[in-house]
C-alpha cells in the first residue's frame, strides 16, 4: 500500500483521540510506525496508540536473510487490533508486507510480468516461495525444464518466477520457474536458429537417445533431432547401435521450421548417396551376394552393400514352400545369393528373388517325368475339386475330379480316397511358369472307350447286363472291358408290354443298336427297340411289302425259311 494512503503516527493518534468509537475504521489497516526499542527477538513499535506494539524481529527480514532494522527506523505495520486483553496493540509487519505484496503481485499477474522471489522451504509436492511478503507455492514439476534431483543450489537466492494462478480470498498463489526458463530458452533458441541455415554442417553433442532418434545439442540450450533413418544409409534398427550419449558428431542441418524453430539433422547426408546409379550397378536379371538384415511377415530385406537393401518378397523365396513365414526359410544375418527382379531408383526400391538362383524343380520334374509317364505319390489333401498328390521335392500335383474315374462321377469317385493313401497317377500336363502339375488317376487304366474300336452310330453291339433299375438297365458294351451304357426303359423293346426292366437279369447277353456316340463327351446311347425296328424294316424291304396284307410274322417266317434254305 502506498505511503500517501497510510496515516502517520501523529495523524492516527489525533484520530484515535477524537473518537475511540472509530477504532474499527483503523483496525485491519496498514499505518506508519517507529521502532523505539529492540528487546531480545522483538521490536517495539510506536504507532501513536496508548501502548506500543511488539513485532517479532524475523518479520523484518526476508527468509534466510539477517535482520537489519535499528531503533528510530520508520516501518509499515498492520493494525490487527488496537487493544487486546492485556491492553496492548496487536500489530504485524508480515501482514503489512503481505497486503502490499498482494497489491503489487495482482498488477504484475494482470500484466503477465515476471516476479522476483526466493525459494525458502520444501513442502509436500514442491516448495514455498517468498514473493516479497506473500508466500507462493512452487510445484515440483515447475522448478525446472528437466527433473531436478538436488534443489539446494536454487534455494535462498532471488530469482524470477511466473505467476500461474492467484486467489486472494483463499490466499493461494502458484508460481513457475520452469516457464521463465522455457521463455528464456525459446528466445535464446530463436536467436541461435536465426544464425543457422539449411545445409550447414555443424558439430554437436548427443544429449539424449530415444527409439526413434537422438537429440544433438548444437549450442547451449539448442538441439536438433537426428532421426534414426538419417543416421546412416544402411539399416539402423536402434540409434544406440550408432551413437552414445555425450558423443561428439558432425551433422548436417536438413530442415529448420521457422514457426517452431525445430531443427532436423542428418548424418548420412554427409556421405555419398549409394543409390545414385544403382540401376546400372544392379541390372535386372543379375545375380548378387547379400546378407539378410531384417525379416517381416511379407518377406526379407537383403543388404547388397552399405546403404543398399532390396526386398525378397515371400512369393520369391521358394519354388515349393508356399504360405509359410519367411523366417522358416531364411534367418537374420544369413548370407544368400539373390537375383535382381526390378529396380526403381527414384523410389529407392529393389525387388529381389531368392528362388531364381536355385534350380527350378518344376522344370526338373518336366524333364524327369514327361507327359504320359506314371508317378506314385501320397494323397496330401482332399478338396471339393480334386486331390493333391505329393511328388518330388515337396511339390504337389493335382488330380481333378474329372480325372479320377472313367465311368463314375468325380463326387462319387473321390469318396474312395483318404489322406496318406498311396496312388498311381499319369502326368497330364506340367506348367513350370505357373508351377502346376496336372495328374490323372483314371488315365493309368485303359479307357473303356478304346475297346469299342471303330464303332459308329447304327452299329449293333452285344452287351452284358450289369445292373437292373426301374428306369432301365445298365450294360457293358462288348466282351473286352468296353464302356458302360444305359438303355432306357422305353428303348428295351418295340413292344410296350416288353419294356419291363425286370425281365432282364444281371449277366444276360443282349444285342442293341448304337443310336448316339460322341467319343469326346464319352456319350454312348443304345437301344434294343431301335435294333428291332431296324430288323423289321429290313425284313419288310426284303421279303414283302407293308401293303401286301402279309403279317409281320409271315414276313419274318419267310425270311427265316429263306435263311435256312440258303
Amino acid at each position: 500500500m502506498s505511503e500517501t494512503l497510510s496515516p502517520s503516527r501523529d495523524d492516527f493518534a489525533e484520530m484515535f483521540e477524537a473518537s475511540v468509537v472509530d477504532k474499527e475504521t483503523f483496525e485491519q489497516t496498514v499505518v506508519k510506525g517507529r521502532i523505539t526499542g529492540i528487546e531480545k527477538d522483538m521490536a517495539i513499535v510506536d504507532v501513536g496508540l496508548k501502548t506500543e506494539g511488539r513485532v517479532p524481529l524475523r518479520e523484518f527480514s526476508d527468509p534466510g536473510a539477517e535482520v537489519s532494522i535499528k531503533v528510530g527506523d520508520e516501518v509499515d505495520v498492520f493494525i490487527d487490533r488496537i487493544e487486546n486483553a492485556q491492553g496492548e496493540a496487536v500489530i504485524s509487519r508480515d501482514r503489512a508486507r503481505r497486503e502490499e505484496a498482494w497489491e503489487r503481485l495482482e498488477k504484475q499477474f494482470e500484466d503477465e510480468d515476471r516476479v522476483e522471489g526466493v525459494i525458502f522451504n520444501r513442502v509436500k509436492g514442491g516448495f514455498t516461495v517468498d514473493l516479497g511478503g506473500a508466500v507462493a507455492f512452487l510445484p515440483g514439476s515447475q522448478v525446472d525444464i528437466r527433473p531436478v534431483r538436488d534443489a539446494g543450489p536454487l534455494m535462498n537466492i532471488t530469482q524470477p518466477f511466473k505467476i500461474l494462478k492467484m486467489d486472494k480470498r483463499r490466499g493461494n498463489i502458484v508460481v513457475s520457474r520452469r516457464s521463465v526458463l522455457e521463455e528464456d530458452r525459446a528466445e535464446h533458441r530463436q536467436e541461435v536458429v536465426r544464425d543457422l541455415n539449411e545445409g550447414d554442417e555443424r558439430d554437436g553433442v548427443v544429449k539424449n537417445i530415444t527409439d526413434y532418434g537422438a537429440f544433438v545439442e548444437l549450442a547451449p540450450g539448442v538441439d536438433g533431432l537426428l532421426h534414426v533413418t538419417d543416421m546412416s544409409w544402411s539399416r539402423v534398427n536402434h540409434p544406440s547401435e550408432v551413437l552414445n550419449v555425450n558423443d561428439t558428431v558432425q551433422v548436417k542441418i536438413i530442415k529448420i521450421n521457422p514457426e517452431t524453430s525445430r531443427i532436423s539433422l542428418g548424418m548420412k547426408q554427409l556421405q555419398p548417396d549409394p543409390w545414385e546409379g544403382v540401376a546400372a550397378k544392379y541390372p535386372m536379371g543379375g545375380k548378387f551376394h547379400g546378407k539378410v538384415t531384417n525379416i517381416t511377415d511379407y518377406g526379407a530385406f537383403v543388404e547388397l552393400e552399405d546403404g543398399i537393401e532390396g526386398l525378397v518378397h515371400v512369393s520369391e523365396m521358394s519354388w515349393v514352400k508356399k504360405n509359410v513365414p519367411p523366417s522358416s526359410i531364411v534367418s537374420a544375418g544369413q548370407e544368400v545369393d539373390v537375383m535382381v527382379l526390378e529396380v526403381d531408383e527414384s523410389k529407392r526400391r529393389i525387388s529381389l528373388g531368392l528362388k531364381q538362383t536355385l534350380s527350378n524343380p518344376w522344370e526338373s520334374f518336366a524333364e524327369k517325368h514327361p507327359i504320359g509317364s506314371v508317378i506314385e505319390g501320397e494323397v496330401k489333401n482332399i478338396t471339393e475339386f480334386g486331390l493333391f498328390v505329393g511328388i518330388d521335392d515337396d511339390m504337389d500335383g493335382m488330380v481333378h475330379l474329372s480325372d479320377l474315374d472313367w465311368e463314375r462321377s468325380g463326387d462319387d469317385a473321390i469318396k474312395d480316397y483318404q489322406k496318406g493313401q498311396v496312388v498311381q497317377a499319369k502326368v497330364l500336363d506340367v506348367d513350370p511358369d505357373k508351377e502346376r502339375i496336372s495328374l490323372g488317376i483314371k488315365q493309368v487304366a485303359n479307357d473303356p472307350m478304346d475297346a469299342i474300336g471303330e464303332l459308329k452310330r447304327g452299329d449293333d453291339v452285344t452287351c452284358t447286363v450289369t445292373a437292373v433299375e426301374n428306369g432301365g438297365i445298365e450294360v457293358r458294351v462288348g466282351t473286352d472291358g468296353g464302356p458302360k451304357a444305359f438303355i432306357r426303359k422305353s428303348d428295351l423293346s418295340r413292344d410296350r408290354n416288353e419294356q419291363r426292366p425286370e425281365r432282364f437279369a444281371i449277366g444276360d447277353k443282349i444285342d442293341a443298336r448304337v443310336i448316339a456316340l460322341d467319343p469326346q463327351s464319352r456319350r454312348l446311347s443304345l437301344s434294343i427297340k431301335a435294333r428291332e425296328l431296324a430288323e423289321e424294316k429290313e425284313a419288310v424291304e426284303q421279303f414283302g411289302s407293308a401293303d401286301s396284307g402279309a403279317s409281320l410274322g409271315d414276313i419274318l417266317g419267310a425270311a427265316l425259311k429263306d435263311t435256312e434254305e440258303g
